[in-house]
């Protein structure tokens, strides 16, 4: 049930139905013969990333001395935030400060942050810290969501001819509903645990 559960949350606070027209915006520059292989690429890059921040975070907070309670608070403003950007979405613009000369996306933005964004990390960092025996369960955790999301990003013309334009942001819309009850509940957790030590 644990893995199921962090295997949701991980797969909802990656937003892929969220990312589709972001990705085909990006990906419209790229060589049609090369698009999944440049998708392919970029989605196990974040693969990487995520497991290291998932098997390195725990050691970096120890090292700067936070609780396991302060985690759960700062994880669950950064759902929270995530969800409202969901639920009220604002124009998203791909801004470039200079013409990249390469019209072929590497790194960024497609890997990070759009899959290995802040918000992801966040929850990593919180199932390892919370309960660190259970390495195992948190990477076949990451390993599911991360393809759940690489499968629908790989439909991505697809989805977008199937749902259109409306459905995408319904759908956007209802897993930001469903990560605000997520990121209320973080944040409840993790104010209950430090009254908990301090009182």
């Amino acid at each position: 049930m644990e893995l199921i559960n962090a295997a949701i949350l991980l797969f909802v606070v990656m937003d892929p139905m969220g990312n589709v027209p972001i990705f085909l915006s990006v990906l419209d520059k790229v060589a049609p013969e090369r698009r999944y292989r440049v998708l392919v690429r970029e989605m196990l890059i974040a693969l990487v990333i995520l497991f290291g921040f998932l098997l390195a975070g725990q050691y970096v907070l120890a090292f700067l001395g936070l609780e396991q309670a302060s985690i759960s608070v700062a994880g669950g403003i950064i759902l929270f935030l995530i969800a409202m950007k969901m639920i009220f979405p604002v124009p998203r613009v791909l801004r470039d400060d200079e013409e990249d000369e390469h019209d072929e996306p590497f790194l960024v933005p497609l890997a990070v942050p759009l899959i290995a964004g802040p918000s992801a990390m966040a929850v990593l960092l919180l199932f390892v810290t919370k309960e660190p025996e259970r390495l195992g369960t948190w990477s076949l955790a990451l390993i599911a969501a991360w393809l759940a999301s690489a499968l629908i990003l790989l439909a991505a013309p697809q989805l977008k001819r199937l749902l259109g334009q409306r459905g995408l942001i319904a759908t956007e819309r209802l897993m930001g509903m469903l990560l605000v009850a997520i990121a209320v509940q973080m944040l409840l957790d993790g104010t209950a645990q430090f009254l908990g030590d301090n009182l």
